[in-house]
């Protein structure tokens, strides 16, 4: 590809008030509306004392605005500028500046952000009843909880501290804010976000996620999940506010242990016999002996965690054990053994592999980082938890934008949505007062695009059963 124009220097100018950036935000924010997000936020964020009197007015549009700033790819305050050029302040009422978005932002205290997590968990109730984000819930439903290290630099973010995270496979410690989530899934979905909450970064990894698990099975339920839940989570997780919250709301649980006494005592009893190969995804047979040929081998027994608590329960104990690769060519296998406990029904091999399917929380954490999470942009702690917590609704958002515009954008990335769906320049004309968008021709996805245009645009609620 090459120019094929002869440009001077004074050939670019902006100066065109009807070229719109982002015309798929026209859709995204038109299925915002028709969920609620308006309302929710302007009945549930309230903020009675302000150090600023101005800054608490108007709350929901303010915050709309930040979610249409972090669809089309803000990573910062100043990003948010993006929707106010040329034509956006046409298509769209109730734009904000930075700089007054910014403001409200740092009016947030921790209950504020409470608030605002509220209208992510109605949020994505109102998504599931408007759009399929979750199907198969009538089969089986995942939920998963992790966290994650934001590093930040300076001396000004309050709550950064040095807690540990991995790179490379090397534990280190490095300053940040630690986001703790929860997200939900089905076999044939991509996950949505129940929950998303700041902490220091030297928080411990399990702090709050009892509570976190709770609200989660509350909201998958509340979202039309009808199957049997299954909470999933590492090492951090498997401790006994998380299990008890499991065992309250009738969800089953699959969580790393803790390497202990008890549990050592409980993998030496397993029978040598006990073992057999884990058929993963991409593992091949041996065509001399018909054998699986794989690392892994799996085992369970019957392990009563907590036992010297009043939350003591009994369930299996599912230990999966892999050659050390230190030792590959030692005379007699070296093992290493990874336990996790759960009271699912799968066979044991089964309940393995769905088991290690808790990694699909990785995706999330991985389009959030590519997104809005690429900076924690204030130096103040509420700032920043409401921050995030617009990023998990501008998420659940995308998914469900992805659904309706169909085919493979149903699972596809937020960046991959950006590109294909939102990011698509057009130009705005009013023939005879009818608003019309120009877009590209040969527009690689139009089919898409159209196919979301006429699901948000000419979408016709259900009328409701007469009394």
């Amino acid at each position: 590809m090459q120019v094929s124009h002869s440009f001077s220097a004074t050939s670019a100018v902006f100066d065109d008030e009807h070229l719109v950036s982002y015309a798929g935000l026209v859709p995204v924010m038109t299925l915002a509306e028709q969920t609620g997000l308006l309302r929710l936020l302007g009945e549930k964020v309230h903020i009675a004392e302000p150090r600023i009197k101005s800054a608490a007015a108007n709350p929901a549009p303010k915050l709309a605005t930040v979610v249409a700033g972090m669809c089309v790819g803000a990573d910062s305050f100043d990003d948010i500028d993006v929707v106010r050029c040329g034509g956006m302040k046409t298509l769209f009422d109730g734009v904000y500046a930075p700089s007054t978005v910014g403001t409200l932002l740092r009016e947030f205290t921790f209950g504020h952000a409470r608030q605002l997590e509220s209208v992510l968990r109605e949020h994505l109730v109102a998504l599931c009843a408007r759009v399929d984000l979750l199907p198969g819930a009538d089969q089986g439903v995942f939920i998963d909880i992790d966290s994650l290290l934001r590093p930040v630099y300076g001396h000004a973010k309050q709550g950064a501290s040095y807690g540990h995270t991995k790179i490379a496979g090397k534990q280190i410690l490095r300053k940040g804010l630690s986001p703790l989530a929860t997200t939900i899934s089905t076999a044939s979905s991509a996950p949505v976000i129940a929950g998303l909450r700041l902490r220091a970064g030297r928080a411990n990894s399990g702090k709050g996620a009892g509570r976190m698990v709770a609200q989660a099975i509350n909201t998958a339920r509340a979202a039309g999940a009808s199957a049997q839940i299954l909470v999933r989570g590492d090492s951090a997780y498997g401790n006994r506010a998380v299990v008890a919250a499991c065992a309250r709301h009738g969800a089953h649980f699959s969580l790393v242990m803790t390497r202990n006494a008890a549990i050592e005592r409980a993998i030496a009893a397993i029978d040598d016999h006990a073992w057999t190969p884990v058929r993963y995804p991409g593992a091949v047979i041996d065509p001399d002996t018909g054998e699986w040929i794989s690392d892994a081998d799996v085992a369970e027994i019957v392990y009563t965690a907590f036992a010297s608590t009043s939350d003591a329960i009994t369930a299996r104990l599912v230990v999966r054990r892999v050659k050390d690769a230190r030792y590959r060519d030692a005379l007699f296998p070296v093992w290493r053994y990874h336990p996790f406990f759960t009271n699912t029904e799968l066979p044991v091999e089964q309940a393995d592999i769905t088991h290690r399917q808790h990694a699909i929380i990785e995706t999330v954490f991985a389009d959030l980082i590519d997104g809005p999470l690429a900076h924690l942009p204030s130096g103040r702690f509420g700032a920043n938890a409401a921050w995030i917590l617009c990023a998990a609704i501008t998420h659940n958002l995308l998914r469900a934008t992805g659904v309706l515009a169909g085919d493979q954008h149903t699972r596809a990335r937020g960046s991959t949505l950006r590109r294909r769906i939102i990011t698509v320049p057009a130009r705005l004309a009013r023939p005879q007062r009818q608003p019309i968008l120009h877009l590209p021709t040969h527009w690689p996805w139009s089919q898409h695009w159209l196919t979301l245009w006429h699901s948000t645009i000419g979408y016709s609620p259900p009328l409701s059963a007469p009394a």
